[in-house]
């Protein structure tokens, strides 16, 4: 099938359980379009048990589609780029310490928590994962992904502070994650060279220099070089293709000097939906910006729920796997509390906080796509093959329970 036909399919299957939802369902859509294809893909397998053939073409169609390839290649510049375009930077400044301290100390945190906690777990479930693979999982199920919460916080009156705080902690957090994770995954295909791996806190130092801070420097500059640009012409439609540009050409440029793609688009998009939107845009243009941005947005997040609910049909659930992925979910949530909690009670000295902002925060961190892209690209092997199905399943429980259930904690007196 040709990307053209798979694209197609995509956004059908998008479009029409978009409209069951919002017609019949009406949950919040990203977790509605994760609950209906997820329900699709469990029909298609009874169906394939009782006898029809189509679980076979649907299991083709899907190894076809290279999930982390298409998310972190493809999807991710322009949701984060979308997310950062509406985060008002004069809240985020405000903000600045918290959610620099938990998207950088608070995803390190619970990386090495989750990680030496599934070493001395798994074992007792039968399940012989190596300590790098351990931190591995670490890293790539430890950043959060709000976007199905935050329209649920806006809903309910959270209070802004606590939703800058999500906000700007998910943006930065996805990409400190990634540069943590391709770090230890460096280690993995090192070893698998034959070559030792030796570890060296000054080398993955410079690493994480080179990724995160190279990715923030990188992305004011582009991002600054597109806001001259803007500020020099008045004339949406080439001021909507700029935008676009910056963001998938930024990325695409910044993966290849291997620098954080992700930080960069975001320090891009606060730029440009905050200098850009106030001094470089007509109130036309700002009108034609956000419109797009928030269409790209909904489409993009409609196929990527789809998609990972449709991807129960190609992961191998073995009983060992399910009880382990079960047992993860409240390692997973403490690990969350640990590493938000910690971090705010010794601010907590110097600054206030919205009441019960921790269990927020912990319950409010959602996971996401990201996790199950990241966990994709392990190399082959039974360890993958065990990650992918516990990842899988801390993310559905994520998205569905916590995502259905944040809004009544916020809204708690």
């Amino acid at each position: 099938m040709t990307i053209i036909n798979i694209l197609a399919l995509l956004i059908t299957l998008s479009a029409l359980l978009s409209y069951l939802n919002y017609k019949y369902i009406k949950l919040p859509t990203t977790i509605g379009l994760l609950l209906t294809s997820l329900l699709m893909s469990l029909a298609i397998i009874a169906a394939g048990k009782l006898g029809l053939n189509i679980e076979a073409p649907a299991r083709e169609l899907l190894a076809g589609i290279d999930f982390n390839e298409t998310l972190m290649n493809g999807m991710l510049s322009a949701l984060l780029f979308a997310g950062a375009l509406h985060v008002h930077l004069d809240q985020l400044a405000k903000q600045k310490w918290v959610v620099a301290t938990l998207a950088s100390v608070g995803v390190i945190t619970s990386t090495f928590l989750l990680g030496f906690a599934t070493y001395y777990i798994f074992p007792l479930l039968g399940l012989d994962i190596p300590l790098i693979y351990c931190l591995l999982f670490g890293s790539l199920i430890s950043p959060t992904d709000p976007i199905a919460v935050l329209g649920i916080l806006k809903t309910v009156g959270a209070p802004k502070s606590l939703e800058t705080k999500i906000a700007g902690e998910s943006l930065f957090n996805d990409g400190v994650a990634v540069v943590i994770f391709l770090v230890m995954l460096g280690f993995v295909a090192t070893g698998a060279d034959g070559h030792t791996a030796e570890f060296s806190v000054s080398a993955v130092l410079m690493l994480f220099i080179q990724e995160a801070i190279g990715g923030a420097i990188f992305g004011f500059v582009i991002g600054y070089i597109v806001y001259k640009m803007l500020r020099s012409i008045d004339n949406y439609q080439v001021e909507v293709l700029l935008t676009l540009a910056l963001v998938l050409g930024g990325y695409s440029l910044a993966m290849a000097l291997h620098i954080s793609g992700p930080i960069a688009v975001v320090v891009a998009g606060l730029l440009i939906g905050n200098s850009g939107r106030r001094f470089a845009m007509s109130e036309k243009t700002r009108e034609h910006i956000d419109t797009f941005w928030e269409l790209i947005d909904e489409i993009l997040n409609a196929i990527l729920f789809v998609l990972i609910g449709l991807e129960v049909l190609v992961l191998t659930f073995a009983e060992t796997y399910l009880w382990a992925g079960l047992i993860m979910i409240p390692v997973t949530l403490l690990a969350r509390f640990i590493a938000v909690g910690i971090p705010i009670q010794l601010m907590q000295r110097t600054r206030s906080f919205s009441p019960r902002v921790v269990r927020v925060l912990t319950w409010g961190g959602l996971r996401g796509g990201i996790s199950i892209a990241l966990a994709l690209s392990l190399p082959p092997g039974p360890e993958r093959e065990a990650l992918l199905v516990i990842t899988y399943i801390i993310v559905v429980f994520s998205i569905v329970v916590q995502g259905l259930t944040i809004g009544k904690l916020i809204a708690a007196k």
